[in-house]
């Protein structure tokens, strides 16, 4: 394998994971073109919700992706629709329950976030009609994490840019045409996933490795794989409640040192979640290798992904790094005109500076981990990198403030980024038996 055949893969999983939050901040942008600022709070909140709930069960495409790369990697028709049958079932079951609980649902998420009456009444509006929506975004997560485990890149691509193009259209024709409101911006989401989901059903229909007949009950449902399944889902599930304890503990004290620092950590934090979302699409393509590798037992491509790995880890954080250096002033006000706010980021843009060289190599380590659905380390090194964080927050916040709170957060990203690479060497032992790791370090250079 080559740079060529990585980068083929990495590129389109790029391009289609910086897509993915989109359809929230369509919403929020088309809201923000209404009479009043309360269309747009209550659409940013009832976003906000649905951001939370389907970033919770987004370990559904993460584990989907590694359990169909093994499959493909080996060959096994039927593990590959088991591989896709099997996440689907929960994603129905969960869909399903937020859809019958949807009322304690909504006024526990509001009383959590506590908005002002006309805020959360559109926040109201907008949620009683996207949560329709749920079973099928959650069957679309499992249906791109096939397709990307799958290596059908184009079919992945097609539809995440699909989805979004479809929502900006009927965001404006339901909210300037139909005058429809937070309502048609709702509708508009809602169709929009059920559009991805019925495209992905379509994919997988007319791909050839689902030529064969569906799997019976029980195979289905067979003791040991879905245990299998299980664990792995609930240990991303705890990495991603790790995550949200950090983000919300940022946000919360970054509320505390006023509105216009809060604006301003705003800011970084999106260009934060841009720079991480690049390197998800390297993590996304070591998956898909690794996945494979495992799956054939292929220790040569097992060891040249981690090579890979490494090299585009640093040369993505290096390149980001030296853009965000020499592009800052003009970056920074694409998000606000706010002079203040302006002038705030400023101050604190240096730790984005250190991000992606502190993060890289966690982020797309994460990708191998994945791949192999071996996700306890994940689970514990995230766990372990949230104390690191605990532990300078309440250190360095009183000491130094917004400073302080923004290392801490470096030093929670290089904690995972440590971590991770120090369980490397025990998942290759779990994989392919006990070797010298440094065989697959040591091959740097692309053939």
């Amino acid at each position: 394998m080559t740079h060529k055949h990585y980068l083929a893969i990495a590129v389109p999983l790029i391009i289609s994971t910086i897509t993915t939050p989109l359809l929230g901040a369509v919403d929020t942008a088309v809201a923000g073109q209404l009479s009043s600022s309360a269309y747009m709070s209550g659409v940013a909140v009832g976003t906000m919700i649905f951001n939370t709930m389907y970033w919770l069960f987004g370990f559904l495409r993460v584990s989907t992706s590694g359990f169909a790369a093994q499959s493909l990697g080996a060959q096994n028709k039927m593990e590959s629709v088991l591989a896709l049958a099997r996440p689907i079932c929960i994603a129905l079951f969960a869909g399903i329950l937020f859809i019958t609980l949807q009322k304690p649902f909504e006024d526990f998420s509001l009383m959590l976030i506590q908005p002002d009456q006309h805020t959360a009444e559109f926040a109201s509006q907008y949620f009683s009609v996207r949560i329709w929506g749920a079973p099928f975004a959650l069957i679309s997560y499992c249906i791109l994490g096939w397709l990307m485990g799958m290596s059908l890149i184009k079919m992945t691509l097609f539809l995440q840019v699909s989805m979004n193009i479809l929502n900006i259209v009927l965001d404006i024709f339901f909210v300037q045409v139909m005058h429809m409101e937070v309502s048609g911006i709702a509708a508009a989401t809602v169709i929009s996933e059920v559009y991805g989901c019925l495209i992905g059903c379509w994919f997988v229909k007319t791909n050839a490795a689902m030529v064969i007949k569906l799997p019976s009950l029980n195979l289905l449902f067979h003791p040991k794989p879905f245990k299998k399944i299980i664990t792995v889902n609930r240990d991303l599930l705890i990495r991603t409640l790790c995550l949200l304890t950090v983000f919300n503990l940022f946000t919360a004290k970054g509320a505390a040192f006023g509105s216009d620092v809060l604006a301003a950590n705003a800011i970084l934090l999106q260009i934060h979640f841009i720079m991480a979302y690049i390197f998800d699409g390297f993590a996304n393509a070591s998956s898909v290798f690794t996945g494979k590798a495992i799956g054939k037992k292929d220790q040569s491509l097992y060891s040249r992904t981690f090579s890979l790995s490494i090299q585009w880890s640093f040369i993505s954080s290096t390149i980001l790094t030296v853009c965000y250096f020499f592009f800052k002033e003009e970056i920074i006000p694409l998000f606000t005109t706010l002079e203040t706010v302006l002038d705030i980021a400023k101050i604190y843009d240096v730790w984005m500076i250190l991000f992606p060289l502190t993060a890289s190599f966690g982020l797309i380590l994460y990708g191998i981990f994945t791949g192999a659905t071996e996700i306890v380390p994940v689970r514990n090194t995230m766990i372990l990198a949230v104390l690191v964080f605990l532990a300078a927050f309440f250190t360095l916040v009183p000491i130094f403030g917004n400073h302080g709170l923004w290392l801490s957060f470096i030093l929670f990203s290089l904690s995972r980024s440590v971590l991770l690479w120090m369980a490397m060497p025990r998942l290759t032992e779990q994989v392919f038996g006990r070797h010298k790791l440094a065989h697959g370090i040591g091959k740097f250079t692309a053939k």
